[in-house]
């Protein structure tokens, strides 16, 4: 075969360059990674438009949205609080609303919001409240969630408050509830923090008990020095995923407005391996609380 003149080669080269680029810039075939899509299945909505004490945040809606965008969130849960204080009616940006609850539970305010679809869950603010999660009191709203099909979140965990009683707020009292209510979900929010391994284990013996992990550390985590970070979040999710055994029990969250979305997320993915980032960000929390 005879050579190929210069300027044909030289076209054979652009040509070759012209393909790489167009492949480069090519959709990703089926193969490729998607990226991924976050559910914060633990917020909220009370914009005040103060900044939060300990983060520093601002609670504004404008805010609360930015940092989605920023962190590539699609949807969430926010909590309000039993007077109904701190609702926000964002439904339309895929965010169900917990319904607090206090000592004694307004059965017809909580069925109202319930039947609506105002609340699309119901909280417990153990701790805050001094009653245990057991007390016949909150038995209503046990009914009304098994009737509803949604799920009851507890708060577990050290408390925002110093009248708050902490003994309330251990998580291994949840176990009594998963068994006397098996046709109702239960998520221990921030993971029963410090007492993890009790919230770990209610989880992994209980079939209808789930963990949120937020909250394990609050403030401005970019802000902390890492070996903070990993000490505090990042070793403990990544003990409670292993205990677990299950990728479907854990839910990310992080107690927005108290830590910024993002630093939260980087921390969380250093816990969990990241073939289980899909579940543990995004499905679980989907399927527990009905999110599109």
């Amino acid at each position: 075969m005879l050579p190929m003149p210069i300027p044909a080669l030289r076209l054979a080269a652009v040509i070759l360059c012209v393909h790489a680029l167009a492949c480069a810039a090519a959709p990703a075939g089926p193969d490729a990674e998607e990226p991924l899509r976050i559910i914060d299945a633990h917020t909220h909505t009370d914009f005040t438009g103060e900044s939060e004490r300990t983060s520093r945040v601002p609670m504004t809606e404008e805010q609360y949205f930015k940092e989605w965008q920023a962190a590539g969130v699609t949807g969430a849960v926010a909590h309000s609080r039993e007077d109904g204080k701190g609702y926000a009616d964002l439904r339309s940006r895929n965010v169900v609303t917990c319904a607090g609850v206090g000592p004694k539970v307004d059965v017809a305010r909580l069925e109202a919001g319930l039947k609506s679809g105002r609340y699309g869950c119901i909280k417990v603010y153990l701790g805050y409240v001094h009653q245990w999660a057991y007390d016949k009191d909150y038995e209503p709203a046990y009914r009304l969630a098994e009737k509803y099909k949604v799920p009851v979140v507890f708060h577990t965990d050290d408390t925002y408050a110093t009248k708050a009683k902490l003994k309330y707020a251990d998580p291994l009292t949840i176990d009594e509830v998963a068994v006397d209510h098996p046709n109702v979900d239960f998520v221990i929010a921030h993971c029963g923090n410090p007492w993890i391994e009790s919230a770990a284990e209610v989880a992994y013996k209980n079939p209808n008990v789930y963990l949120d992990g937020s909250a394990l550390l609050v403030g401005d985590l970019s802000r902390s020095p890492q070996e903070k970070v990993d000490t505090y979040v990042v070793k403990p999710i990544a003990w409670i995923f292993g205990y677990l055994e299950d990728p479907s029990k854990l839910m990310f969250g992080t107690d927005w407005p108290l830590t910024p979305i993002q630093p939260y997320v980087d921390a969380f993915k250093r816990a969990i391996p990241r073939e289980h980032w899909k579940a543990v960000f995004h499905d679980n929390a989907a399927r527990v609380f009905k999110l599109r």
